[in-house]
């Protein structure tokens, strides 16, 4: 299946993941629309994209926000949402309002693209979701996540068969080199990638490309629906 002259939304396509599945979609000849709340990220991002591209500033927290975006770009053909935020801690030291800062951001994001998104999806259409690997291997401090994780694989699953044949998928990274690092010093970031790589059994961290062609894949297949993309190196081996 060919992407070319088709309309792709990105919630998430200003940095990391998102903008590298902006750039791939946009070099097979889409229509891309990125969305993000911050303006300037996506000003900046539309630079490094080869292609036909549109830039919106929704919150996916908000209802109306979203409700409102889906209105305005009207009928499209795949909706990608790579986006989230929050924070994470032990689960007896993470304020519970806190914790709902991920489900909003994360679960609930997601969950409002989908329901405003679905109605305008055009034949052939299809959505995915991103989890991640702590819903098949958690670890300290990220309770919520894989919580968070786990609730959209099986929103993946439902989604697939209630709003068919609209194909619902979800991609699964493991541990990928972008922004979400951000926050960590140099050294302490790349002793952590360079520790993480000589774990995994594919001996490298993954670059945001990597996981990009995932999204790809689950776009263009026809046949893929309720899947749950595990693009992970073999972390869950570790």
């Amino acid at each position: 299946m060919s992407l070319r002259g088709q309309k792709v939304i990105v919630f998430g396509g200003s940095s990391g993941i998102g903008l590298s599945v902006a750039e791939l979609v946009a070099k097979e000849g889409a229509h891309v629309i990125i969305a993000s709340r911050s303006r300037e990220k996506l000003e900046r991002a539309a630079r490094s994209i080869e292609g036909e591209v549109s830039l919106h500033t929704v919150d996916m927290t908000e209802e109306k926000s979203v409700r409102d975006f889906f209105a305005e770009v009207g009928a499209f053909d795949h909706l990608v949402n790579t986006a989230a935020d929050g924070p994470k801690g032990k689960f007896l030291e993470l304020e519970t309002t806190q914790a709902k800062v991920m489900m909003e951001s994360k679960y609930w994001g997601q969950y409002h693209t989908a329901k405003f998104g679905a109605p305008l999806l055009n034949k052939g259409g299809s959505i995915t979701f991103t989890t991640g690997v702590l819903s098949r291997k958690p670890m300290v401090g990220t309770s919520i996540l894989s919580a968070v994780n786990g609730g959209l694989e099986g929103l993946t699953r439902a989604l697939a068969f209630e709003l068919q044949p609209i194909r619902v998928n979800a991609v699964s990274p493991g541990i990928v080199k972008t922004p979400l690092y951000d926050g960590m010093s140099e050294a302490d970031r790349e002793r952590y990638f360079s520790e993480t790589a000589e774990a995994l059994p594919v001996g490298k961290v993954a670059e945001a490309r990597d996981i990009a062609e995932a999204y790809l894949y689950l776009m263009k297949n026809s046949f893929s629906t309720g899947t749950v993309l595990h693009v992970d190196g073999g972390h869950p081996l570790m």
